[in-house]
């Protein structure tokens, strides 16, 4: 039941104090770890966390692995699942269950968040062809008591057709595929009745979001992947995105499980607190940082950034690929190092790389046999102070053009 909070908030677990959270999401986190240690999946033992802080002493979960274990044990790779009905495929390929359960995705909080409701005819554009987009907003649709236009991707003039005979007045979608629909209904001379718009799966820039609040749709975006569900979403205050009830987030430095400090630029690692597919800090690959204190809307979880690119930087210097984990195994190797970053360069036809490292040593020369022996390559090393490096989550940084 949603008690006194149903005006405002989706559920009570929304405005329950930090302790409240924290304590039960540890319970649900144990019962995750029975599952997973019972069915000898994920590498997780049978000693379940006592506290949250526990976390970080397991190992991060990639893509890479899921993949790797599907092939040897379909399709799930041997991860516990229960109450599924549905199976979809990702590029890799990689697949993903899904369940006709309630909310099952957990995305009923951010259409809530974006004012849609009961009374709302939803023109659903995600895509519901293998991918599990479409079912997900269609899911989540379903708990908030929305009807659905099943309208997928594509078909643009049909898609205006529907959305004027049926009378959509919301619209889940990528940002962009938006515009695209209210153009075409320009050009067909359609007046459409949309003002909300549930956006995902792409960047809404600022000057799109104005755009579509000219036209009077109020528009807000989700952070949810296929593997997850929703992770983060946007209020109506628009103040960072705030983390989903049915999940743990890190944020860490990229190449490592270790936390970076708060406010700093890392990698998003969730653990899911679904018992119908228990992933245990997931690396998602995308970077973002932990903003302090806690929306104005009075939501009272933790709240990202949002989504601020890819924390995948591996590149190939001089033949030699050089991945975020070394960077950080040359960061490791010396207490007074607070940062590194890799920066690949041309001069003339010859690659150079550079080796900025945040310190108070004074002498470049200390750290030349580090820079082979964890990057396999000689480079130039250049000393700044500590704090100076760009807090942008990037370890490694290509300035060569390719065009």
């Amino acid at each position: 039941m949603r008690g006194d909070a149903v005006l405002t908030y989706f559920d009570n677990l929304e405005i329950r104090s930090m302790d409240a959270r924290q304590a039960g999401q540890l319970a649900q986190l144990r019962a995750q770890f029975t599952r997973v240690a019972a069915a000898g999946a994920c590498g997780i033992s049978d000693s379940a966390p006592q506290s949250l802080d526990d976390l970080v002493k397991l190992p991060v979960l990639r893509k890479s692995d899921l993949v790797t274990w599907q092939k040897e044990n379909p399709p799930f790779g041997g991860i516990p699942t229960s109450n599924i009905t549905h199976i979809f495929q990702s590029p890799g390929p990689i697949y993903e269950p899904g369940s006709s359960k309630p909310d099952w995705w957990r995305i009923g909080r951010f259409l809530h968040a974006c004012g849609i409701g009961a009374e709302d005819i939803v023109q659903n554009c995600f895509g519901y062809h293998l991918t599990p987009a479409g079912m997900i907003f269609e899911n989540g649709a379903r708990a908030v008591g929305a009807r659905v236009i099943a309208a997928g991707t594509g078909q643009t003039e049909l898609q205006v057709r529907a959305a004027v005979d049926i009378g959509a007045t919301a619209y889940a979608g990528t940002p962009d595929y938006l515009k695209i629909i209210l153009d075409r209904a320009d050009a067909m001379g359609e007046q459409l009745k949309i003002n909300r718009a549930a956006v995902g799966a792409g960047a809404l820039f600022p000057s799109l979001r104005k755009e579509y609040e000219e036209r009077g749709i109020h528009t807000l975006q989700c952070y949810a992947t296929a593997d997850l569900g929703n992770i983060a979403y946007e209020s109506p205050a628009m103040e960072g995105m705030i983390i989903d009830e049915g999940v743990i987030v890190e944020i860490v430095r990229p190449g490592t499980g270790d936390p970076v400090a708060p406010g700093e630029v890392g990698e998003v690692v969730v653990t899911t607190l679904n018992p119908d597919y228990p992933l245990i800090r997931f690396a998602t690959g995308d970077l973002s940082a932990l903003m302090p204190g806690v929306s104005p809307c009075g939501r009272t979880n933790m709240r990202i950034k949002g989504w601020m690119g890819r924390a995948d930087q591996t590149t190939k210097i001089k033949g030699m690929f050089v991945r975020p984990e070394q960077v950080a195994a040359l960061v490791a190797a010396h207490a007074e190092v607070t940062r590194a970053r890799v920066i690949a360069t041309r001069r003339g036809e010859m690659d150079e790389m550079t080796v900025k490292i945040e310190t108070r040593a004074a002498n470049p020369a200390l750290y030349d046999a580090s820079v082979l022996e964890t990057l396999k390559l000689r480079g130039k090393v250049e000393l700044v102070p500590p704090g100076s490096l760009p807090n942008d989550g990037k370890v490694i940084e290509d300035l060569r053009q390719y065009d």
